[in-house]
């Protein structure tokens, strides 16, 4: 089947922010005593969507020392986005050749604050139509509703729309949402289930078969 639009998902399908967000976490917690480990991250953030600072929560850490962690993992991510953020290999030449033949969304769990800086330190944002951000939801992925939003946006048929993930839970929303999923897993997903994907793909470039 050709499809007639993709929704692409942002932090480790299209730019290697994953690692950088999973850094500064990791030594934000450990000010309070919390070892928060790569095994959990990949077991419970990226194939559940489980936030770690629920982890701190149910680790005796109390409601107004989360927010104080918060916001200095928000800070100190914002600044190594500024630093610079790579972006995934194949990328810019895939959505180059399909930029002007399909219209493409981008769809994330990211704050906007920092996709932001995400678009600005990689010039991306010339190849989409729209963007939805956490602000934009109620509920994040694995929940279905950030792709159906991108599906309303789109105005086409479900059958025609297809979703590029890298995670268990971003595939996990899109099937939700009724929408053909392809998973492109990376370095910390390798692992994650993606049996709900419609298709495994090895690299960015085999979704131009499709287009």
């Amino acid at each position: 089947m050709k499809f007639s639009t993709i929704f692409w998902d942002s932090d480790g399908t299209l730019v290697d922010t994953e690692p950088l967000y999973f850094k500064v976490i990791q030594e934000v917690l450990k000010e309070v005593g919390i070892d928060l480990t790569r095994e959990w991250w990949v077991d419970e953030q990226l194939k559940k969507g489980t936030s770690a600072f629920d982890l701190a929560r149910d680790l005796g850490q109390s409601e107004a020392s989360v927010q104080a962690l918060r916001r200095k993992q928000d800070k100190l991510y914002l600044e190594l986005l500024k630093a610079g953020v790579r972006v995934m290999e194949g990328a810019i030449q895939t959505l180059e050749q399909l930029h002007g033949k399909v219209p493409m969304g981008l769809v994330t769990t990211s704050r906007k604050i920092n996709f932001d800086q995400i678009m600005a330190s990689t010039a991306l944002a010339k190849y989409f139509d729209f963007f939805i951000t956490r602000e934009d939801v109620v509920h994040e992925k694995p929940d279905p509703e950030p792709y159906l939003k991108a599906w309303e946006r789109s105005g086409l048929a479900k059958e025609k729309c297809l979703v590029i993930e890298d995670t268990e839970r971003g595939v996990t929303s899109a099937k939700a949402a009724g929408l053909t999923c392809f998973a492109i897993p990376n370095e910390l997903s390798k692992d994650n289930d993606f049996s709900k994907a419609d298709r495994v793909l090895n690299k960015l470039e085999e979704i131009l078969e499709f287009i």
